[in-house]
């Protein structure tokens, strides 16, 4: 039996009747959800666009002596973290910089959710993250000033990100898990339109006009995104806020802390899989640099814009995903949220597996050229991967998180890819270090370990975390 469970008075959102259960206006879905994904799709463009350009700009320019002396406090940090970590490479430096950054952005979000949830209100700590990681990327167009930009990109990312994804779960009943999943997968569709984009354009722009302007290109971006979000306010769910005169929020229940407890796990049990799929964008790019044969027609394709396959792919796979589970379900056959993770987790370790083939003629003669068709295959097989495991997290957590505590809880989920994208990096500095055929079995088994945990813990968590109904007025 489905248990019927009153919210908090004080806690309701405020009624917003473009969020009502009833729209369907956007191929079946509220109309919040296009100016949310349109949003997130300017803002994974800027993104993506300048990760793109990242790691080698580092090691073509920054790093080049004559370049690092007049960036402001970087000599300091990399004797600092050489103090940590013994004397690095500039490959190496630049691989651990690549994957701090990389981490802190999915780090703040848990103070941008603590934020919004205790002081701002989701729209407004949005609306400054746009402005922060806006002013982030133009300083990036100036040398000077690489570490400010940085610093200015991850705390706004933190603003930003995990917050305007609470903002999608709330357009959709509690009870109607099936709409919320998919629409994450439209929302993450919509991203992955940037994520193609941004590094394709962003690095011709580079090659043809220099680094600079395609950072300078990300920041025009970015502000794009924050004009379509605030066109789309009146169709977004309202900020939760508490009733005149309440003092603090009731405690949370046992049931709530149980929920909390999973939720903790299943995101601590999906950091592994972070470094085997976002590998791909770090010792993947330097393979594609050095051992992929990339002329095409007369034309040599910059290593950086390989980063826009896992766009494409992310959103080209979109519908035929969704078709598959719409199929499956009119059989009854649509697997569960744990399954869909289950079947994620599987594909990125298939996606590791397939890459040893390369490696071993490459271990064997470092100075063959592979097939393009390996990092397709490589990005291809993460993309279908994360189409599983990455939207139905997000639904999940959405969906099951405490009321009170909605927007921290997203923020602890990619506090998860914080922590896998800073070991990324450091596993990464192992690339020159290691037979590649090691380094891709070391990233599958990374991916088979959570792949076998979340199996054992599939159905326990399903009863836990099974939806549970509100009254209507508190999810309207």
């Amino acid at each position: 039996m489905t248990a019927i469970v009153a919210a908090p008075e004080d806690l309701r959102p405020v009624p917003n009747e473009a969020a009502a259960a009833d729209d369907r206006s956007f191929f079946g879905h509220p109309k919040g959800l296009a100016y949310l994904a349109f949003t997130e799709a300017w803002e994974r463009f800027s993104f993506y666009g300048m990760s793109a350009l990242l790691l080698l700009y580092m090691i073509q320019r920054l790093l080049l002596p004559e370049v690092m002396g007049g960036v402001l406090g970087l000599s300091l940090f990399r004797s600092a973290l050489e103090n940590l970590t013994g004397p690095l490479s500039d490959r190496a430096f630049a691989s651990q910089v690549y994957g701090l950054y990389s981490g802190l952005v999915y780090f703040t979000p848990v103070f941008g959710g603590l934020l919004a949830d205790r002081l701002l209100g989701q729209r407004h700590t949005v609306m400054l993250g746009a402005v922060l990681m806006a002013l982030g990327h133009f300083m990036m167009a100036f040398n000077a000033s690489f570490l400010i930009a940085l610093a200015l990109l991850i705390v706004g990312s933190g603003c930003f990100k995990g917050n305007i994804t609470t903002q999608i779960g709330h357009l959709y009943p509690l009870e109607d898990e099936s709409r919320r999943t998919r629409g994450f997968a439209i929302f993450s569709a919509a991203i992955n339109v940037g994520a193609f984009a941004g590094p394709l354009v962003c690095a011709i722009v580079a090659q043809v006009w220099g680094w600079h302007a395609g950072f300078g290109l990300a920041g025009a971006l970015m502000l794009i995104a924050l004009v379509i979000y605030m066109r789309g306010r009146p169709y977004l769910p309202k900020d939760s806020r508490r009733v005149r005169g309440s003092s603090k929020p009731p405690p949370l229940t046992g049931h709530d802390w149980r929920v909390i407890g999973m939720l903790v796990l299943i995101s601590a049990i999906g950091i592994p899989v972070v470094v085997a799929y976002y590998q791909e964008t770090n010792a993947g790019l330097l393979l594609i640099e050095d051992s992929v044969a990339r002329d095409l027609f007369g034309f040599e394709i910059p290593a950086s814009a390989f980063v826009a396959l896992d766009g494409l792919f992310c959103f080209a796979l979109v519908p035929f995903v969704l078709l598959l589970w719409k199929r499956q379900e009119r059989k009854g056959r649509e697997p569960g949220e744990m399954g869909k993770v289950v079947i994620g987790y599987l594909i990125t370790m298939m996606a590791n597996l397939v890459m040893i083939v390369p490696a071993t003629w490459i271990d064997a003669d470092p100075a063959v050229k592979v097939s393009m068709i390996w990092p397709f295959l490589l990005y291809l097989l993460n993309a279908i991967g994360f189409l599983y495991y990455w939207p139905t997290l997000l639904a999940l957590f959405s969906r099951a998180a405490p009321r009170a505590i909605n927007a921290t809880m997203m923020g602890i989920l990619f506090f998860s890819t914080f922590i896998g994208s800073v070991w990324m990096g450091a596993i990464g500095g192992w690339w020159n270090a290691m037979p590649h055929v090691d380094f891709f079995l070391w990233h599958a088994g990374l991916a088979a370990g959570p792949l076998a945990a979340m199996l054992l813990i599939a159905k326990p968590a399903a009863r836990l975390l099974a939806p549970r109904m509100l009254d209507q007025g508190a999810r309207s």
